[in-house]
């Protein structure tokens, strides 16, 4: 069955950031002059999704205007001759069908895609997070997604890792078979690099069956007094294979200040209205940095 749904929790508080998140969602955070939020759905809908289920908390609402159409903005752009801006709008409006759920139960990751069971039905689905910005010729979400077509079981997103990884990650240990391609045994959360010879790290992103709403539901909070995904991910391997995907491409983390900045330089040097600038201002930078 086609991946065609998308859960992307959004319901954090972007503590890391405070004080520009105390009256604004981190997901809102500009990179470049898109928000965060529009990357991940633009790469959601690259790899073939259409609808979009964000499950939100409290002071959200920006993410919801943001997708939503503004017609005085529009009205205002073609009226003063900005027709490409009104373009831009629009077409955020027109990515995916956008469906928002308030979270509800117990702190942890796996609260939020227990929340979507009712909208995801029986089908299988992707579950990607707020903050995770991927830079990939292929989706990140579509290497996912072509794993599940061949094998027809959960994916789990993946990357090589180093020794200092394996202290800051959970670490998959399993076989593979095929390159790039692992079938999990288990995963160790943050072993260090003597507990385990696996240097593959876990990184957000999802493709589930339905099946693991049971496993979520069976699952008691665990660490922190949590509910955790990686606890219900355990419970779904004992029932059927689950796959690791080592993805191609670079994740950027701009949930925090270092991950944002890092991310910003990086997709204003691909920007084509400001990379030439941009790389120059690096340049003169580096070589007089006071």
């Amino acid at each position: 069955m086609k991946i065609r749904k998308v859960v992307i929790p959004v319901a954090g508080l972007g503590t890391r950031f405070l004080p520009v998140t105390k009256a604004q969602p981190k997901e809102m955070l500009p990179i470049v002059d898109k928000p965060i939020i529009q990357y991940i759905v633009e790469e959601a809908v690259r790899a073939g999704i259409t609808d979009v289920i964000l499950v939100t908390g409290s002071g959200k609402q920006a993410i919801e205007n943001h997708f939503d159409r503004n017609e005085s903005l529009e009205n205002f752009c073609l009226q003063t001759g900005k027709k490409q801006s009104c373009k831009l709008i629009r077409e955020v409006a027109e990515l995916a069908t956008f469906i928002y759920i308030r979270q509800k139960g117990p702190y942890g990751n796996g609260t939020p895609v227990l929340n979507a069971k009712e909208v995801i039905g029986d089908e299988p689905f992707a579950v990607v997070w707020g903050d995770d910005i991927w830079l990939a010729k292929k989706p990140h979400i579509k290497q996912l997604v072509e794993v599940y077509e061949k094998y027809g079981d959960p994916v789990i997103t993946a990357q090589l890792t180093d020794d200092e990884g394996t202290k800051k990650y959970g670490i998959i240990e399993g076989t593979e078979i095929e390159p790039g391609i692992y079938q999990v045994k288990s995963i160790i959360e943050k072993p260090g690099p003597k507990k385990t010879k696996s240097r593959i790290a876990t990184f957000g992103g999802y493709i589930f069956t339905p099946d693991i709403f049971k496993m979520l539901e069976k699952t008691p909070k665990g660490k922190d007094d949590e509910l955790w995904l990686v606890d219900a991910i355990a419970k779904l391997m004992k029932k059927r294979p689950v796959y690791a995907k080592i993805i191609d491409g670079q994740l950027y983390d701009p949930g925090s200040k270092l991950g944002w900045l890092k991310a910003n330089v990086e997709f204003a040097l691909k920007d084509k209205e400001v990379k030439v600038e941009f790389k120059k201002f690096l340049k003169t930078k580096i070589k007089n940095p006071s």
